[in-house]
């Protein structure tokens, strides 16, 4: 029973967390207050429902147990009458709809674009909705932005405060204020979709992938003439669409240009380069619509057998003049070794050796053994295999760089020439 309410109480976590903290803050704006009261919540679940078994609506049990602490904090601060009715509004309200999963309200869109608020510094609106949104802890934002859990962590409860200290409305904003957040909102839900997608181990979320893309569908809905919204969404299912491609047989991890494209899914595809197409009329090209192409130009290889290297260097080169971003750089180096051959993409990717955040990023040291090892650097290639190594928390992706380092010519010790 213990594991069974376990079980159920983790795939709540995965599946609802972000929705449930949506609906808790949308009254309050208290984000902290409400990821405090839902954590409670679950505490309170694992411990009462290996004994009374878990409830046949898991989602509003833990909403009605969650919104009863907030009305006892509410209570706390407030001893006003005032306080006193706002405090049994909420606990009338819970129980009114407490019986039905489908009577509570979604307002996670809201919830993401009041976390990309003007008043949220810019650089912290995209962790902000990882973590209240999907529930990425502050070491998991910490580590794909590439700084320090402690100060990622300090800054995400500044920001929280911010939206409740400042009244930040939770609302789809008007056309005019789009712009300036639709970015943020964007890139939260990519990375939630690449959080989920990229791992292919035992600690896999798909979960976390599909509700991304569950995401990406809702905000295209609502705002269907923003082509950056279609751009992502086309991205992530030109990606998903090779999910079954991803694992051989036995489990092992298998790379895109190692994939048998018949497993690819062709109506997810079709989905995306419709999504593309739209995009691409609508307006000028942004980085989602850019990698979005790239992507597509891998889907070459299901007619021709061949990707399209020459176009996809090219559409790298267009994403790294908008971006100016690392990872765009170190993509467009492992492509062009395709074309140009490896010398000259490790001569692309010198520039990285000086930047201090590709020092423990995985993709980099893998990318970076992957074209020394081409280049015929076999020592070299093994240490830079090793360090991607120990870098990779994702079995399955340990195990495939494991095997290349093996495969691995041992280097020809150097003596005086006879």
């Amino acid at each position: 029973m213990a594991d069974e309410a376990g079980r159920a109480a983790e795939r709540v976590a995965r599946e609802s967390y972000g929705r449930l903290v949506a609906f808790l803050a949308a009254r309050t704006r208290d984000v902290a207050g409400a990821e405090d009261a839902l954590g409670e919540a679950f505490a309170a679940a694992l411990r009462t429902w290996p004994v009374d078994g878990v409830p046949e609506n898991p989602d509003a049990w833990l909403l009605t147990a969650a919104r009863r602490r907030q009305i006892d904090a509410l209570r706390r601060r407030q001893t006003q009458v005032a306080g006193e009715e706002d405090a049994q509004q909420m606990g009338d309200a819970i129980a009114a709809m407490a019986e039905q999963r489908d009577a509570i309200p979604d307002r996670r869109l809201a919830l993401m674009f009041a976390c990309a608020h003007p008043a949220i510094e810019p650089g912290m609106r995209t962790p902000l909705v990882l973590q209240t949104i999907v529930g990425l802890t502050a070491e998991d934002i910490a580590a794909a932005f590439l700084v320090p859990a402690k100060t990622m962590g300090q800054r995400l409860v500044r920001a929280k405060a911010r939206i409740r200290d400042a009244g930040i409305p939770f609302r789809v904003p008007e056309a005019d204020e789009l712009p300036e957040r639709l970015a943020a909102v964007l890139d939260a839900i990519y990375a939630a979709y690449t959080k989920g997608w990229s791992e292919v181990g035992g600690d896999a979320v798909p979960e976390l992938a599909d509700e991304a893309i569950w995401l990406g569908w809702l905000v295209v809905s609502l705002l269907p003439g923003e082509p950056e919204a279609k751009g992502m969404l086309a991205l992530m299912l030109h990606a998903s669409a090779r999910g079954a491609a991803r694992r051989d047989a036995a489990g092992a991890y298998v790379p895109l240009e190692e994939q048998d494209t018949r497993l690819w899914d062709v109506a997810r595809i079709r989905q995306a380069e419709d999504l593309l197409r739209q995009a691409n009329a609508a307006g000028p090209s942004g980085r989602y619509q850019i990698e979005a192409a790239i992507q597509s130009a891998h889907v070459a290889r299901r007619l021709t057998g061949v990707a399209d290297w020459a176009a996809i260097v090219a559409l790298y080169d267009h994403l790294v003049a908008l971006t100016g971003s690392p990872v765009a750089l170190l993509n467009r180096a492992v492509a062009r070794a395709e074309v140009d051959g490896p010398h000259a993409a490790l001569t692309d990717l010198a520039p990285l050796e000086a930047d201090e955040r590709m020092q423990s990023y995985q993709p980099y040291w893998a990318a970076k053994g992957h074209l020394l090892s081409r280049a015929g650097h076999v020592a070299a290639a093994a240490e830079a295999l090793r360090v991607a190594v120990g870098l990779t928390t994702d079995d399955a992706v340990k195990g495939y760089l494991l095997g290349r380092l093996a495969a691995l010519a041992p280097p020809r010790r150097e003596g005086p020439e006879r």
